[in-house]
């Protein structure tokens, strides 16, 4: 016990020792950094909550003490007592002058240093990796996304409703699963949640559910993940139109309290936030059709019934200066269970929002088809087992309504707001196609 010891009294967060100017306070945390002058040592100290710097004087504990503290390795554990000092050119404008160290572990060779390492060495030690200040900065953005999408749908009347992970059914038909043995019987890591919030849409009216989802897609672009989280509304009595201003409100919302609440870490990630300071409905509105002339004009032509890929939603993307809806897009390229328009049935009234300066599509919503006909006309187009969703075609045999919901991608929105070159730094641990590891 370097320092001293004594009674342990609860730790001062670093991010309020500003409110203690002239008293003492014990801090705890992790060494982020030492340099010894002579008789004096600086110490940086990160909490989780901010970063500090403790000067430490040998006077102040013995010769031992003091040779044990300056040989401290990056990331070792300690509490420091001292009197809280106003200097500007400190970290967080505030400094400690120690009064005593306790080291509590010696974090010796810690692998991640302030040299340059590689992207897959990175990954390797993900779990270290979250403490470097821009990873940190990152999950605190994404921590504010999430209570400011929450909040927003709070506020409007919204439920949230936990969907299950496990299915016996793919939300869309698709192939990109993962299959799981249930019992003897074949289950599904949940690709959506959309389809039991239609079912608890009936019940309460407007809600949503936010939680992992999984596509066993074999893609290694930088839109990508294995696993991520998405947000996913849905509500009763509503169509395509008031789908999109819900959509527009909510992703304002939550940029706005981002850059009022999280500046300072968008400043850590350098982020330009031109861009995210003009997010505001109304969002640009184009058709399919209209799209298709304006990448025709960019040198990206593609026949009618084409889908989009990464460098047509940046081209597009690039002509607005905010998000931009895309709608109306041709059936036979989107799900089954969405809604043809009523004046044109080759096109459904779905939406997708492209986010600006190149980041792609973060939410893809659509009225539902409310008909029980033409549903169950679709699942046979499909070739979907009427057996598999007889319980969705429960919900319009018995009081159907018109209903629109969608699916937000939280680390797509994530990586824009942040300004993040690849999805992989939006999530914690991130699963890609050849990352299982952390």
């Amino acid at each position: 016990m370097a320092g001293g010891g004594g009674e342990q009294v609860e730790a001062t967060p670093i991010a309020a020792i500003g409110r203690h100017v002239g008293e003492e306070v014990e801090v705890a945390g992790w060494l982020r950094g030492l340099r010894s002058s002579g008789r004096i040592a600086f110490l940086q100290i990160r909490d989780g909550t901010g970063v500090c710097q403790a000067v430490l004087a040998a006077e102040q504990v013995t010769p031992e003490a003091y040779r044990v503290i300056t040989a401290l390795g990056q990331e070792s554990s300690l509490r420091v007592r001292g009197q809280v000092r106003a200097d500007a050119r400190a970290p967080g404008g505030y400094e400690l002058l120690a009064q005593s160290v306790l080291p509590l572990q010696d974090a010796v060779d810690y692998p991640i240093t302030p040299k340059e390492h590689g992207v897959e060495f990175l990954l390797d030690h993900r779990h270290l990796w979250l403490r470097s200040p821009r990873q940190a900065a990152i999950l605190r953005i994404r921590a504010e996304l999430e209570a400011a999408l929450m909040e927003w749908l709070d506020q409007h009347g919204f439920v949230r409703v936990d969907a299950p992970i496990l299915t016996p059914n793919a939300a869309e038909g698709t192939t990109t699963l993962f299959d799981v043995d249930y019992f003897g019987e074949s289950a599904y890591l949940t690709q959506s949640g959309q389809l039991y919030m239609e079912a608890a849409a009936m019940a309460l009216g407007k809600v949503y559910c936010f939680g992992p989802t999984f596509r066993a897609e074999k893609s290694k672009t930088r839109r990508h993940l294995i696993e991520f989280w998405m947000l996913e509304p849905e509500m009763a009595w509503a169509g395509h139109a008031e789908n999109m201003a819900v959509q527009e409100s909510l992703i304002a919302h939550a940029v706005q309290r981002v850059l009022d609440r999280r500046s300072t870490e968008l400043q850590l990630l350098e982020r330009d936030v031109t861009h995210l300071s003009r997010v505001a409905p109304p969002f640009p509105r184009i058709t399919y059709d209209e799209a298709l002339r304006i990448l025709a004009s960019k040198g990206l032509a593609l026949e009618w019934g084409e889908d989009f890929g990464a460098p047509h939603e940046s081209a597009l993307a690039e002509s607005f200066d905010r998000p931009v809806f895309v709608e109306r897009y041709p059936a036979k390229i989107k799900a089954f269970y969405m809604q043809p328009a009523p004046d044109r049935p080759e096109v459904v009234l779905a939406a997708d929002l492209l986010a600006s300066e190149g980041y792609g599509e973060i939410v893809g919503g659509s009225e539902r088809i409310a008909d029980p006909d033409l549903l169950a006309e679709r699942l046979r187009e499909h070739g979907l087992s009427g057996d598999v969703f007889s319980w969705y075609m429960d919900l319009r045999r018995y009081g159907t309504v018109p209903h629109a919901g969608f699916g937000l991608g939280l680390e797509r929105l994530l990586a824009w707001v942040c300004g993040l070159e690849h999805v992989r730094e939006s999530i914690p641990f991130p699963r890609l196609l050849n990352r299982i590891r952390p």
